[in-house]
């Protein structure tokens, strides 16, 4: 990989850190140091500025951050960053120890919501500024969608585990198997802490609102566990955005035929551009502009799709095309066409909550009508990236910091 390192132009003004990278990765003074051998404070620089390093790394859109902004991408040779960036805070991710850089936050109690992404990165920097941290998780272990969510096959499950043992290790508490909202109320933890960081992921699935869907299968519970579902032969997948591309491709490990079937065209798919490719290497098979009407006993009704661009030149709407419904065999329907989080915890809260049904907050994240009690992730962002919501954590973690 010194080869790749060498080609890196160290710009002053890096298009990937500042413009591409969500939470402002130093890759010039990375790359520096590691053209110098100096391995483990290019790994401590990394974690510092991004807990999660080791993670986004793997399984980042980087096409659409650091490497799709690289300034070399004029000469369509841009530097893969990210594989050097994996090398080294692998390397780190398994050798270091958290250790408390400041007193800032001491005598502070603090309590984390959700212990994936959001919670883990969050608990480094709260715990580095002395505060005493506790991690609450509906799951029995650490990594959220990181063990949960993300195929194996994709992202090794030894990183979740090393996560969680780095900060069992250091003292901060995990509380596995504890939903908020059923067995302990939110308002009890906001009384309870200094402050309360809700960063726990989306996992409620959105409806097709099409008669029979009760009879398909939701792709997060799939994913979390795939030995429970009996396949059968052939599965259709609905949606196009990473979630759908994990399922049809554990789909079809499990060794159904797997098709995906999208509403759009390729080009207008959220998935990971990457992540399609790889699906189709996988031998998953493809059908685009087709909606599903109904799901019947056996398979689904569809119906064909097209582009239409207005009259005025706006923005193309794709629509439905009327008497074109035909019926599709499959054993079993997955669907992943989005997930939003479950805001019931906030019932009986003071918490004021906006117009779409969202918790209204400010732009760090903290929740209108609670004093201390912030959101990130998910809560705040929907459903996207792991690195956007490392960086959305380290907004509300810098917030909590100045108001404490």
């Amino acid at each position: 990989m010194n080869t790749e390192a060498q080609r890196c132009l160290l710009c002053k003004k890096p298009k990937c850190a500042l413009q591409g990278c969500p939470v402002h990765t130093p890759v010039p003074e990375c790359m520096l140091l590691y053209r110098e051998g100096k391995l483990d404070e290019a790994g401590e620089m990394l974690f510092r500025n991004n807990p999660l390093t080791a993670v986004t790394s793997q399984v980042c859109d980087w096409k659409q951050f650091c490497y799709g902004h690289c300034v070399l991408n004029v000469k369509q040779v841009p530097v893969r960053w990210y594989e050097i960036e994996q090398e080294i805070s692998t390397a780190y991710l398994f050798k270091c120890k958290l250790q408390r850089r400041s007193a800032e936050l001491e005598g502070k109690r603090i309590a984390l919501v959700g212990a994936g992404p959001v919670g883990i990165a969050a608990a480094v920097w709260l715990f580095e500024a002395g505060a005493d941290v506790t991690i609450m998780d509906a799951n029995p272990h650490m990594g959220g969608v990181l063990r949960y969510g993300i195929p194996a096959f994709r992202l090794d499950k030894k990183y979740c585990d090393a996560y969680e043992a780095l900060l069992v290790d250091a003292g901060i508490k995990f509380c596995g198997g504890v939903e908020v909202g059923k067995d302990i109320t939110l308002e009890l933890l906001s009384a309870d802490f200094d402050a309360v960081l809700i960063g726990a992921g989306a996992e409620k699935p959105a409806t097709l609102h099409i008669p029979g869907e009760e009879k398909a299968v939701q792709a997060l519970p799939f994913l979390k566990d795939p030995s429970a579902f009996n396949l059968g032969k052939k599965v259709i997948v609905i949606g196009g955005g990473n979630v759908a591309m994990d399922a049809c491709r554990m789909a079809i490990r499990q060794g159904a035929e797997t098709w995906v079937y999208y509403r759009k065209t390729f080009e207008n798919m959220p998935a990971n551009p990457l992540e399609v490719e790889e699906a189709k290497a996988d031998g998953v098979q493809f059908k685009v502009f087709q909606a599903p009407v109904e799901v019947k006993e056996g398979g689904v009704v569809f119906r064909d799709c097209e582009n239409v661009v207005p009259e005025d030149g706006g923005r193309v709407v794709t629509r439905i095309i009327d008497g074109t419904d035909h019926f599709v065999e499959c054993d079993t329907l997955l669907t992943a066409i989005s997930e939003k989080p479950d805001f019931g915890m906030f019932k009986g809260t003071d918490a004021k909550m906006n117009e779409w049904g969202w918790p209204a907050t400010s732009e760090a994240g903290l929740v209108d009508g609670l004093s201390n009690v912030w959101v990130a992730g998910d809560f705040i962002l929907g459903p996207k990236t792991v690195v956007e919501a490392v960086a959305s954590a380290r907004k509300a973690v810098k917030n909590m910091m100045e108001t404490l």
